[in-house]
């Protein structure tokens, strides 16, 4: 085994790598099964083929994501789970938004609000069918999500 940070030889029961410190595991220039170098975000080592992405230790679940989106997207709450809170809050914005905005108008701008919610709510549905589907395979923070 090998370091993905440093591509040194790493005992395969050892938690991290004694030559530069890193948790085993963890890095992404070097590849954990042959040690080659790898091109930036390539999904596979081009040396041996094995896959260079895996699922960290309490990675967020795809099937949570991928059903919050479906159930809840139109209010975000997929993207708040995933860490991607800029498409969150515009969701949230969006639907919340329209909601408040009918209220406070008493109902005069109800004529678009169901159009704007509406679009909210598939571009939540789509999102939710690409998390399941694998589309959508990392969080915010480019972790894999675990099944």
């Amino acid at each position: 085994m090998f370091c993905k940070n440093c591509g040194n030889n790493v005992d395969p029961k050892a938690a991290v790598c004694v030559t530069c410190g890193a948790p085993t595991g963890y890095g992404e220039r070097f590849c954990s099964n042959c040690g080659s170098p790898l091109q930036p975000g390539a999904p596979v080592c081009m040396s041996c083929g094995v896959a260079t992405k895996t699922v960290v230790p309490g990675a967020k679940s795809k099937m949570a994501a991928g059903l919050l989106g479906i159930f809840l997207g139109t209010f975000g709450v997929h993207n708040f789970y995933l860490g991607y809170i800029g498409k969150a809050v515009t969701q949230l914005c969006l639907s919340a938004g329209s909601i408040l905005l009918t209220i406070i108008t008493c109902g005069v701008a109800g004529v678009i609000t169901p159009f704007i919610i509406l679009a909210a709510s598939i571009w939540g549905l789509i999102e939710g069918i690409m998390i399941l589907c694998g589309s959508i395979s990392t969080d915010a923070q480019g972790n894999l999500l675990g099944d």
